[in-house]
């Protein structure tokens, strides 16, 4: 049976509770799932629920926004439990940098003449975690941009006017955290680190050198021939190669669980891969 291991729900920017979405795992016949919210594990203990109440799987996680060199990188954390350790204890300064982060987005918003107050965002996120995505459902809401993807290209992208920078943790340094919890971290969606096939590459090998657990190579937005070629690098490395949707809800429409845009389907021996990593 497939599985889906990059999920997000309202607990930070999904558009579904936590539970909703083991719902939708379930009704498209998952076997395991992860629930990986930014910065969070809110989520984990209604997910928790809801998977055992629909035979379900779950793995917790996080999704992390960490520097590297060439700028960021996301790195997803599988099997970190919801419990005192050192990685979790750190979401907590990361989850006020986001706060932080957001008031300066909305004073740069005020300054071109768009109005938001944090008070809204906050109830469009309904959940603890506020990220730019809150922020762009309201630019579409009040006629500023026509979806959530133009409000990033207008507003809120890496180089736009409101584009905020925040406090993350480096990359070896999420790495350590994570194996020092008990979890293992992954890159996710390597295609947002913004280089060459090569210089990835080269990322990677350094990366595993110092704890990396694995790739996501079955991503819902590359084609067959990206998957393969990420796939065959983790083998090259040592890695597993994980997969999942990245599931918004409505803030990435095109996007379903466990199947993507249609033709997504990642292998449930990527679990025990990633047992085995741990």
């Amino acid at each position: 049976m497939p599985v889906d291991l990059h999920l997000h729900s309202t607990e930070s920017d999904g558009t579904d509770s936590p539970s909703e979405v083991v719902r939708l795992a379930a009704d498209a016949g998952l076997s395991t799932i992860a629930l990986t919210d930014h910065d969070t594990l809110d989520g984990i203990g209604e997910a928790m629920e809801a998977a055992a109440a629909h035979g379900v799987s779950l793995i917790p996680g996080t999704e992390l926004s960490v520097e590297w060199p060439t700028g960021t990188m996301h790195m997803l954390v599988y099997y970190l439990e919801p419990a005192p350790g050192p990685l979790q204890d750190r979401l907590l300064a990361l989850r006020s940098a986001r706060h932080d982060r957001n008031r300066r987005i909305l004073e740069a918003l005020s300054d071109v003449g768009v109005d938001i107050s944090y008070d809204e965002v906050t109830t469009e996120a309904g959940g603890e975690v506020v990220g730019r995505p809150h922020i762009a459902a309201l630019l579409v809401a009040r006629g500023h941009s026509t979806d959530i993807a133009d409000a990033f290209d207008r507003y809120l992208a890496r180089g736009r006017i409101a584009y905020a920078d925040r406090l993350r943790l480096g990359a070896v340094e999420a790495i350590e955290l994570s194996r020092a919890s008990g979890a293992v971290p992954v890159i996710a969606h390597p295609h947002t680190l913004g280089v060459s096939r090569d210089e990835y590459a080269a990322a990677f090998t350094s990366l595993a050198k110092q704890g990396l657990g694995g790739i996501e190579a079955w991503y819902a937005e590359y084609d067959g021939d990206v998957r393969q070629h990420l796939a065959d690098l983790a083998t090259q490395l040592g890695l597993v190669a994980t997969g999942g949707s990245d599931y918004h809800g409505r803030y990435k429409p095109a996007l379903s669980v466990g199947t993507g845009r249609g033709d997504l389907h990642v292998p449930d021996r990527v679990v025990d891969q990633l047992l085995a990593a741990r």
